[in-house]
């Protein structure tokens, strides 16, 4: 190389550098922060055919169902590196169904409400550390529990205490929050991925995270509840427990923006197990019950995601997920194997920069021992017929969000579900959802 060609190399890296460094600068350090959300969800499940209905079945009647959480979310700095963070919240609703007969169920933000009288609670309550370990700086945009400012690219990230996992893991741009995107359980996350939360989707715990540029990798133990889908948390962190691993690689392909995360994850608890219900039951003579044959079990399982931008306002997702289906399931959906597909739109396409659309579809399954338990009469937490004509369910689903105001959006959204609760006796089921999101 001509030495004039090396000076202008040299001072050009210099020029790229200081030009990333200016626009991590030009966005000010926030001391404390003040984040509020609000969400209203109105479904209406039409009637469909049934050939039985048993205790935990979705009622083939004509139904109503509404939920409503809103969320404040306070943070502050703390200490070099250290950020606390507390989010109080109120949720109440009526689900459809006793929230029973579906695998996916229709409305994500259902979890969460505990019945027509509001409940009050600190949904998140937990401290982040961090430590920059070179590589250059990057700009963070404020938003709920993230302080604007800047972080170094490569770097060490301690976050201890209450809040969800998927606050985490399994991030995706296009699919992720149902109060603005997707509303079905099946879609929100891996559906195979039990992780570790009580009813409204909340664990204690300790997540460990390394950076470097387009890499993270992830670690995570948080606790399990007592019971299966139990508001109580068990706090024996080191005989129940949740624990899970992702990695996750940032790349670009066509000259646009994507994603790929490797999810696995290993729960401990006492669990029932399909195979001990059945054998109990048959020793004796009754109908299997997971109850007889809760002990120390281990349920472990994997998950693949995608995101993928295909133009400035349009990109594509795609999840993969399975478990070990031996155990019954106990923190989230009765799901044991998920794949799902679709893509979200931004407004942007057609001058509405504040309106997005989606398409997805989401295909769920259980386990052999599984099958075999709900075809013997066995009642999981959600689902169970009586009996059982094993399908797969899948799910379709769209979505048009109009943002109204600043801040404000209505959304529409249609759910078609075909063979709820794996029964191919029943069903197809349509879902219409009306939902209004503020946030700031």
């Amino acid at each position: 190389m001509r030495r004039d060609g090396i000076f202008r190399f040299f001072f050009s890296a210099i020029g790229v550098g200081l030009a990333a460094a200016s626009q991590a600068q030009d966005v000010q350090e926030e001391s404390y922060g003040a984040k509020f959300q609000a969400t209203y969800v109105w479904q209406r499940k039409y009637p469909f055919g049934a050939a039985y209905t048993g205790m935990n079945s979705l009622i083939p009647d004509i139904e109503k169902s509404y939920s409503f959480t809103g969320t404040a979310t306070l943070g502050a700095r703390t200490w070099k590196g250290g950020e606390v963070y507390v989010d109080p919240e109120v949720a109440q609703g009526v689900p459809l169904s006793h929230l029973t007969g579906l695998g996916g169920f229709s409305n994500g933000e259902i979890a969460r409400t505990s019945g027509p009288t509001p409940s009050f609670y600190f949904a998140r309550a937990f401290l982040r550390q961090t430590w920059g370990l070179g590589g250059g700086r990057e700009a963070v945009e404020s938003d709920a529990n993230q302080l604007a400012g800047s972080v170094e690219r490569r770097r060490l990230v301690l976050t201890a205490g209450k809040l969800s996992l998927p606050d985490l893991f399994d991030d995706n741009a296009y699919n992720h929050d149902p109060r603005t995107q997707f509303l079905n359980w099946s879609l929100m996350t891996h559906g195979a991925w039990d992780y570790a939360a009580d009813a409204r989707g909340y664990s204690w715990g300790v997540a460990l995270e390394y950076f470097d540029d387009g890499w993270a990798l992830r670690a995570a133990r948080f606790m399990m509840p007592k019971q299966s889908n139990g508001l109580a948390l068990n706090p024996r962190i080191f005989a129940s427990f949740g624990d899970q691993v992702e990695l996750e690689h940032s790349h670009t392909l066509g000259g646009q923006a994507g994603k790929l995360r490797l999810l696995a994850y290993r729960n401990q608890a006492d669990m029932g197990g399909y195979r001990d219900a059945l054998a109990n039951a048959g020793a004796t003579g009754g109908t299997p019950d997971l109850a007889t044959s809760r002990q120390r079990r281990v349920k472990y399982g994997f998950g693949v995601n995608l995101e993928q931008g295909v133009s400035a306002s349009a990109g594509v997702f795609a999840r993969a997920s399975w478990n070990n289906g031996q155990a019954e399931e106990f923190a989230f959906a009765e799901i044991d194997r998920s794949v799902q597909l679709g893509m979200l739109i931004r407004g942007a396409a057609w001058g509405r920069a504040a309106d997005s659309a989606g398409i997805a579809l989401a295909r769920n399954g259980i386990s052999g021992p599984h099958r075999d338990y709900l075809s013997a009469g066995g009642l999981g937490f959600f689902i169970g017929d009586g009996r059982l004509s094993y399908a797969t369910e899948n799910i379709f689903e769209t979505f048009y969000s109009f943002g109204v105001a600043k801040d404000l959006w209505v959304s529409a959204d249609f759910q078609r579900i075909f063979d709820p609760a794996y029964n191919s006796d029943r069903g197809p089921v349509s879902v219409a959802s009306a939902r209004l999101h503020y946030g700031f």
